[in-house]
């Protein structure tokens, strides 16, 4: 890097910032040394109508490359999301109907101009050119790997291993997302470590076509609300972009500490001697509420405003510790749909389903702070705060 200017230094070292892995860090000094705005690509197949913060990861990383003149080609992958992308899945994912992508694919292009600069933004569509390929061309392009190939990737090989199915169309999947590289001319591609194989693909098929491979960068997956798994939308552990204020300042307060300095790390603006210097503070003594108090402000003024961002922080002290609800509480996990007396039971807030109905009944029942009154409600994808009485409280999540 001594060869490189101060300028190209410092925008190398913010690129760099909060990635995973280049592939490779050389070619993209080469390409940044051509001092020419280059083409940068993310798709992102619309298989639900949610953006959520774990797909601003990679989109914080798409506005820097604007804010250095780069030009930025967003893909909506219409077309591969009919298809259905494996990384990532134990078990082979159903495609989309065209319908339920096109009305994703509205959403999408909307709530990404929260992040993206829109006079700075491309969007494609890539049934542009994988519907024009037919039989003949997709022959073509599944000529250029092996099956061999195909199984080193991780998610393949533990499937095929495992004697789980493996469809035909799996395969064809990341040959799809390399051929979008090669129509796009791609200087950089970007991607969750779950992509990293996808992406690597891609420099390989445009080789193949005579271009100068992209770039690969991947990012770290954000961790969900329930601190175990990728945020994602099928599990219910996210935050959506377009979620109200309140709602996105309170799930932000609801994770754990531990998982809040990962968040802080790809979330945050912050400048890293900022953060190192918050995590002295807890360190040393500093409540980490505190400290998660900023990260949901910055992530809700981000969406919304400073003004909604002051608000919400009231209405959470209003709710939650003026209530006298604790820090620290049990956490709970339920896979599918749950009764609220079922739920009161199994998370130990109640002896039975007949106690809980009767504390409902009785106006002792609390969901975040806001008494329930429908004893056989059904409680949804969520996380919360349960409470029964004064004293007894449960942080559930329901996916």
């Amino acid at each position: 890097m001594t060869d490189l200017s101060p300028l190209l230094a410092e925008q190398l070292a913010e690129l760099k910032r909060g990635t995973d892995q280049l592939f490779s860090e050389q070619d993209l000094i080469d390409k940044l040394k051509e001092n020419r705005p280059l083409r940068i690509k993310l798709g992102a197949d619309p298989t639900a109508p949610d953006i959520h913060l774990g797909h601003t990861v990679v989109l914080n990383k798409l506005r820097q490359f604007q804010n250095f003149g780069h030009h930025v080609m967003f893909l909506i992958g219409d077309f591969t999301a009919t298809v259905g992308d494996p990384s990532g899945k134990n078990a082979t994912r159903p495609p989309l109907s065209r319908e339920d992508v096109l009305r994703n694919a509205e959403t999408y292009k909307e709530q990404i101009y929260k992040i993206l600069d829109p006079e700075k933004t491309e969007i494609v569509f890539n049934s542009d050119w994988l519907g024009e390929l037919g039989t003949v061309g997709m022959i073509r392009l599944a000529s250029n790997y092996t099956v061999a190939r195909m199984l080193e990737r991780d998610d393949f090989k533990k499937r095929f291993t495992n004697n789980q199915p493996i469809a035909i169309h799996e395969f064809i999947y990341p040959l799809l997302q390399g051929y979008d590289s090669v129509h796009l001319k791609a200087d950089v591609e970007l991607g969750g470590t779950d992509q990293t194989f996808n992406l690597l693909i891609g420099r390989e098929l445009q080789k193949s076509d005579g271009q100068k491979p992209q770039v690969a960068i991947t990012l770290p997956l954000l961790v969900g609300l329930d601190g175990e798994k990728k945020m994602s939308k099928s599990l219910g552990n996210y935050i959506g972009v377009n979620e109200a204020p309140n709602e996105m300042f309170g799930k932000v307060m609801s994770i754990s500490d531990d998982l809040m300095w990962d968040w802080y790390d790809l979330l945050s603006f912050r400048p890293l001697s900022e953060i190192a210097q918050f995590k002295q503070e807890v360190a040393e003594g500093r409540n980490p509420r505190d400290i998660k108090v900023l990260l949901a402000k910055e992530i809700t003024a981000r969406f919304h405003s400073e003004a909604d961002a002051d608000a919400a922080e009231q209405a959470f002290i209003n709710r939650f510790q003026k209530g006298a609800i604790p820090d620290e509480m049990p956490e709970f996990t339920f896979e599918g749909e749950i009764g609220l007396a079922n739920l009161l039971k199994e998370a130990g807030l109640v002896s039975s389903t007949s106690e809980a109905i009767r504390m409902v009944n009785q106006g002792g029942v609390k969901i975040d702070g806001e008494k329930v009154e429908n004893a056989k409600a059904i409680i949804y994808a969520s996380t919360a705060v349960y409470q029964v009485g004064k004293r007894k409280f449960a942080r559930v999540t329901v996916k």
